[in-house]
């Protein structure tokens, strides 16, 4: 058995959360897949994954040895990038956590720091928030950026200020721009709520953050339209008759539309922080220490200002 191969089986089983999904994410076969599992039971004499016809979760003792997995997989990640690195030269892989709302930046981010260092292969997932904070925890990924504030005191994550976002309402403009998405007046939040709206689903943080606006506006809205796609929810703006509430990351991303406008939205001023957060106990990698220092650069943090928050 290898075992290490055998490791890594088990923490795509316990992502996947689906023998046939995890075995076609390790490109092998479902039964080779389970085969492994019963190897790894009979090399520490437990029972690892719960007995059922479809996937029903890890027993006690699987969740002590997929801890232990997780960090033997990490410090074999460390040792590859030491061995294959030169001086200032980081060499591997690099996952990257990200709220969907600010997606437009860590690709932006990702794309930036594999031209500074080509030996690095960035990977950006898009994640719920609970999601990166698990993923931090559990070494699946290397960096998280998303919302800070929601960082408890006893928190095991140390943030990086990256840029402050506002928001705006993205709709139709009553005519279109000559080449590019244009910027109108600013509106108030409760005016925002007497149109019809495409919000993200209430299971997203961003719509926590929207819905308390406009609370604190005392017009609490009912959407027209929910989605947990970005991209859905600008496109429903370009094809529908609907309105919607953006960050400024994601107007952004898509001022090429000449039919869309966009207006700040203000009565109350909404800011919220967006930050990389890594995990302060866990050893960086060579091609995690090169993103922070990417994410401390100054040419970096006035880059992303740019795409971001008001677009000014």
């Amino acid at each position: 058995m290898n075992l290490l191969a055998s490791l890594r089986y088990l923490v795509a089983l316990s992502e996947h959360r689906h023998f046939a999904r995890a075995a076609d994410a390790c490109h092998i076969t479902q039964p080779a897949l389970s085969n492994a599992m019963r190897a790894l039971e009979e090399e520490f004499g437990v029972p690892i994954v719960k007995r059922s016809r479809t996937y029903a979760g890890l027993t006690p003792e699987g969740l002590q040895v997929l801890a232990t997995a997780q960090r033997m997989l990490h410090e074999q990640k460390l040792l590859q990038q030491e061995l294959g690195s030169q001086l200032q030269q980081p060499v591997g892989s690099l996952r990257i956590g990200v709220v969907p709302t600010a997606v437009p930046v860590a690709a932006r981010f990702a794309a930036m720091l594999q031209a500074r260092h080509s030996g690095i292969v960035p990977a950006v997932l898009s994640m719920s928030s609970q999601e990166l904070e698990t993923g931090l925890e559990n070494l699946s990924i290397d960096l998280a950026l998303g919302y800070t504030s929601r960082m408890s005191p006893a928190s095991r994550l140390v943030p990086l200020a990256q840029y402050t976002e506002h928001y705006f309402l993205l709709r139709r403009a009553a005519k279109p721009h000559a080449d590019q998405l244009q910027f109108g007046p600013k509106l108030r939040w409760a005016q925002a709520a007497k149109l019809p709206l495409c919000l993200l689903t209430p299971d997203m943080h961003n719509r926590t953050i929207v819905d308390a606006a406009f609370a604190q506006a005392g017009t609490p809205v009912q959407p027209a339209m929910e989605t947990n796609s970005i991209l859905t929810m600008a496109l429903s703006v370009v094809a529908g008759e609907v309105c919607s509430v953006l960050p400024g990351a994601l107007v952004g991303a898509v001022r090429g539309y000449r039919e869309l406008q966009a207006l700040p939205l203000v009565a109350p001023d909404v800011r919220t922080p967006i930050g990389f957060m890594s995990h302060q106990t866990v050893q960086a990698s060579r091609t995690l220490q090169a993103a922070l220092a990417l994410a401390q650069d100054g040419a970096w943090l006035r880059h992303a200002g740019a795409h971001s928050g008001l677009l000014v």
